[in-house]
């Protein structure tokens, strides 16, 4: 049915709000019209290709104007938008597209530094996937008719694969639905208050290729006639830049873009320009430290509404309750519509009323995906009457508020005894001497794991390991704390800024 479409998005707006500013990149503005009607050319293109519904087309593209106009036109044609990490290589981007189906691929031409276009023509060298290579010159479909009616889809056809980061063996494609992808852009209404007659400006520093900022800002923001920042890479000054520039509204980040703001503050920054205007601040992808999210309400003067979810949850599953005093360190609670319990590994209910009990959380509700692509058997260890198991060890109190413990991967047993890293990292946060910290197990003879930080040192700070290993034994069980230190200038991140723990370990 039409109102399952998720192109809908942007056509409703683009006939309730035509002249509204839909996209800012640099210098150019686009309207909700302009960009609506690219996306019909685009959409046009594929047709003319020979695309038909349920097709998958993928693409590979960095924050540009070209990532809505693209993936709205994908889903005006009927198809399904695979969208690809943009850092991929050459054998990477050939798996994804033999593993979703491909028949098309819009791929962004690059820089010097990421030749994404270049990628792309190596990946499909010898299949017969359809490659359109955009960026330099007039767009491809340029020379087509603005005017398409988009085609049909049911609220159970699949919109969007995304791939899972791919920690554990091969990246799986997650399907999401039409309304899978729907409900959680139409939550933000009840999750942090939007509205169409007050519309906000998004920062989008988050990648559009990734679920986080895919949903919660490009199509939160068109489902309410919002306007869309877009950053192709996040730069710490360049987005405190942008926030004064463009008087945004509306950020959202993972915890280490929070931490490289506040690191990226001089005295020169009209902070109370941007505190002004900021309105929502919000958080996702890892767990943010407490010291982070205190030092921020108290430099920006807005509180980090903290939420939860994965890829195959259509990006949010939980989050915090906007109005309500903020529990600090939670990921809130279910959305509107959404279920969560915790399970242990046999799939048994965590018993309530112990606010101390540890269970995996499984998810349930109008954003789970319908499957993983092609992978019955993965589908099948994961989903389970309706439910989804998310990996994720938490704790729950007596409001239902939902409070991450660590991932059940990232969990160390040292000596039979279990440590969960995100407990340790919040207290070595509070080091002065610690600017972020990563804590991870490292193989041992008699303990099986032994527990270690990799600390990036405050500018300055003068401070030893023996030091940490020691102010650690002061505050930490005998079992848990910090055996060996190690200091680096940066720690290794993924392409959505989350930190990259198995390089550590």
């Amino acid at each position: 049915m039409t109102e399952y479409h998720l192109a809908g998005l942007l056509e409703n707006s683009a006939e309730m709000y035509p002249e509204r500013t839909a996209v800012v990149f640099g210098d150019t503005n686009l309207t909700y019209t302009q960009v609506n009607g690219a996306a019909n050319q685009v959409a046009n293109l594929l047709v003319e290709h020979g695309v038909k519904p349920g097709d998958k087309v993928a693409l590979s593209c960095l924050n540009l104007p070209f990532f809505p106009i693209i993936y709205f036109g994908i889903l005006k044609a009927g198809a399904t938008v695979v969208p690809l990490n943009v850092l991929l290589k050459t054998r990477e981007v050939a798996y994804h597209l033999d593993d979703s189906g491909a028949v098309a691929y819009f791929a962004f031409e690059g820089t010097a530094d990421l030749p994404i276009g270049d990628t792309a023509r190596e990946a499909v060298d010898g299949t017969d996937v359809t490659l359109v290579v955009f960026g330099d010159g007039p767009a491809p479909w340029s020379q087509q008719s603005p005017a398409f009616e988009k085609v049909e889809r049911n609220d159970d056809d699949t919109a969007v694969i995304l791939y899972t980061s791919g920690t554990t063996g091969q990246p799986k494609g997650a399907e999401l639905r039409h309304r899978n992808m729907l409900h959680t852009a139409l939550s933000g209404k009840d999750m942090y208050g939007a509205d169409a007659d007050k519309p906000d400006t998004y920062l989008c520093v988050l990648p559009l290729f990734h679920a986080f900022g895919q949903t919660v800002v490009q199509n939160a923001a068109f489902a309410f006639g919002g306007t869309v920042v877009l950053l192709p890479r996040f730069e710490a000054k360049s987005a405190i830049g942008l926030m004064l520039r463009e008087k945004v509204t509306f950020f959202a980040g993972v915890p280490t873009m929070y931490w490289g703001l506040l690191g990226a503050l001089t005295p020169d920054v009209p902070i109370e320009e941007i505190a002004a205007n900021l309105r929502v601040a919000a958080a996702g992808g890892a767990a943010l430290p407490v010291e982070v999210h205190k030092n921020f309400q108290d430099r920006f003067g807005v509180t980090i509404l903290e939420g939860y979810g994965l890829s195959e949850t259509s990006a949010i599953a939980s989050f915090s309750v906007y109005g309500e005093e903020p529990r600090v360190g939670s990921i809130g609670k279910p959305i509107l519509g959404v279920e969560m319990k915790l399970i242990n590994n046999d799939w048994s209910e965590v018993p309530t009323g112990d606010p101390d009990a540890i269970g995996e959380i499984a998810i349930k509700g109008p954003n789970i995906m319908k499957c993983y692509h092609g992978r019955p058997e993965a589908t099948a260890e994961v989903m389970k009457d309706g439910w989804f198991r998310s990996g994720d060890l938490a704790k729950k109190n007596g409001e239902d508020y939902y409070y991450i413990v660590d991932r059940s991967k990232d969990m160390i047993i040292r000596g039979g005894y279990n440590v969960y890293p995100r407990e340790l990292e919040e207290v070595l946060m509070t080091h002065p001497a610690i600017s972020l910290v990563a804590v991870v197990g490292v193989p041992h003879d008699s303990h099986g794991e032994e527990i270690k930080a990799v600390v990036v040192a405050e500018p300055g700070a003068e401070v030893t390991a023996d030091e940490l290993v020691r102010w650690g034994r002061e505050r930490f069980a005998a079992y848990k704390y910090p055996r060996f230190v190690e200091f680096r200038d940066t720690l290794p991140m993924t392409s959505t800024g989350k930190i990259l723990k198995r390089e550590l370990s």
